[in-house]
């Protein structure tokens, strides 16, 4: 199956060099120049996965990716001349999957997007189905529930869950679960997971501060702990 990809930058020659490995690599391509094309173009080809620019006129990259998110289950990749560490976690606790800074490498840019599309399709088997608590988790769907209600989780979101929750009380250090649940130990650093969780747990803990399920342990690096 052809997957269609979403290219979203206002420099034409970024989108021109992007679009043609990019085609070259199998993918279909979908291109906007502003932000709100980008949500007109997403409704309208119903993307896998959105290569996003932070700097868009319009709208910013920021407030597109939040966008994106109400409008259906895509891969997010957030791209920008910005390296501060600041800028990396905000685009992650918005909703991106990835984040990768200009200038990049058109293989780096294909790598990072076939990491996310894995995570998406849930290539890594675990268990089938899961019951954690008040959580459910089914891998072959790529779908978590709490209390019988959906979660609206990204791909790397479900699988850094899924993860954890298929050997509760086992720590993993960050390493491990970018290795395990981002597939990617060399592309993105450690901070990274901590993005990642804190977001994941605004969205299945009732009290985000205490959390019952995704664990801190200090000076190593999180366990599914006592909602299992």
């Amino acid at each position: 199956m052809t997957r269609t990809l979403l290219l979203v930058d206002d420099e034409d020659q970024v989108i021109a060099f992007m679009r043609t490995f990019l085609l070259q690599e199998g993918y279909r391509i979908v291109t906007a120049s502003s932000g709100p094309e980008a949500l007109r173009k997403a409704r309208e080809s119903n993307p896998s996965l959105a290569v996003l620019d932070w700097m868009l006129p319009g709208m910013s990259g920021i407030e597109v990716c939040r966008e994106l998110r109400k409008i259906g289950r895509m891969g997010i990749i957030m791209v920008t001349a910005r390296a501060e560490e600041s800028d990396k976690i905000i685009g992650l606790e918005v909703g991106a999957d990835d984040y990768l800074t200009k200038p990049f490498s058109l293989r780096e840019l294909a790598a990072r997007i076939r990491s996310v599309l894995r995570r998406m399709e849930g290539n890594d088997p675990l268990t089938a189905t899961m019951e954690r608590g008040e959580l459910s988790l089914s891998e072959a769907q790529c779908r978590a529930w709490k209390r019988g209600e959906e979660l609206t989780l990204t791909p790397t979101e479900f699988k850094l869950l899924l993860t954890l929750a298929a050997k509760p009380g086992i720590v993993y250090s960050r390493l491990q679960l970018l290795q395990a649940a981002l597939e990617d130990d060399i592309l993105n650093d450690e901070r990274t997971v901590d993005a990642h969780v804190s977001r994941l747990r605004k969205k299945i803990e009732d009290d985000p501060a205490n959390p019952r399920y995704i664990q801190t342990v200090y000076g190593f690096g999180y366990r599914f702990g006592i909602g299992q």
